[in-house]
């Protein structure tokens, strides 16, 4: 077998492997993303999830707080600062 012949093999054989073991990773690599992106998905789904459940209840809360206002004589209006100890 001449020289060339041997250099032409093994530069092949390299090649082989080399491209083999470059599909591989690309794949784990890929595997991987997707992997990521189920968690994230999971992660936006629960906030979502949480966000319908704080506006539901800020609903219900609105609402109950207008059902009071109806039966009770309110001499100010509500705020946001402390009660004062008057």
């Amino acid at each position: 077998m001449s020289t060339a012949a041997k250099i032409t093999l093994g530069t092949s054989i390299v090649f082989c492997c080399a491209s083999i073991y470059g599909v591989h990773y690309i794949q784990r690599y890929e595997q991987e993303i997707m992997r990521q992106g189920l968690v994230k998905d999971d992660e936006r789904r629960l906030k979502k999830e949480q966000q319908q459940n704080n506006q539901r209840e800020l609903e219900e809360q609105q609402a109950l707080h207008r059902e009071l206002l109806k039966t009770q004589t309110v001499s100010k209006a509500p705020s946001n600062e402390p009660a004062s100890s008057e």
